[in-house]
């Protein structure tokens, strides 16, 4: 069973995505593209992936997620030629949800997707120091949400990568997509396992 509720209550409508709290328990279909969308990870020959050595690192390190994160379980996962699908479930149970986001009645309103941006404009503050630091302890990453297990996984990869000589760099921003219900993610699951068989009617292929 997916965690996907809270005190009998489904934890987020796709109204109040502004309300999530990224560290809570839910699974999220993550999709990672590398910069450019170039095939830095390698080639699909007759459906199968062809890794390249930096495509073996991609893979490698999302698995060593589970030996750096506390209460993840990994799911579908796939190396694309030029990006990653792959979900993780978060079991944060202990984390509170003041805001009680959301219901069983509007639960299945639509899809809840977001894009997460590395760069942010922090607003003026001249003279107010404390002002600003708040405001980065605001929208900075909290320990344990899927912002800063992305971006450690992003980061290891780009570092091991440089260290053996290879050019390799990500696209700055990833895509998200918090999975609703078993459907979705049954339907979501089959749709990485397949990518490989389906790279020619793939929006990223190139």
């Amino acid at each position: 069973m997916l965690p996907l509720k809270f005190r009998n209550k489904y934890r987020i409508s796709s109204t109040r995505l502004q309300n999530w709290d990224y560290r809570w328990a839910a699974a999220y279909f993550i999709t990672i593209c590398t910069q450019n969308r170039e095939c830095y990870f390698g080639t699909i020959k007759n459906g199968n992936m062809q890794w390249s050595a930096i495509g073996i690192i991609a893979n490698i390190l999302w698995y060593e997620i589970n030996n750096h994160v506390i209460n993840i379980k990994l799911e579908a996962f796939v190396v694309m030629p030029n990006h990653i699908h792959g979900i993780l479930i978060l079991n944060n149970d202990d984390i509170d949800n003041n805001n009680d986001a959301g219901s069983d009645s509007d639960f299945g309103s639509g899809s809840v997707e977001t894009l997460h941006a590395t760069s942010l404009q922090i607003p003026e503050t001249p003279g107010h120091p404390k002002m600003k630091n708040e405001f980065m302890a605001t929208i900075s990453p909290k320990s344990g949400s899927v912002s800063t297990i992305i971006r450690s996984y992003k980061s290891a990869v780009t570092k091991h990568s440089h260290r053996l000589g290879y050019e390799f760099a990500w696209q700055a921003r990833f895509y998200d997509h918090i999975i609703r219900d078993n459907h979705s993610f049954k339907k979501i699951q089959s749709y990485i396992i397949e990518n490989p068989l389906k790279w020619d009617h793939d929006e990223f292929c190139v």
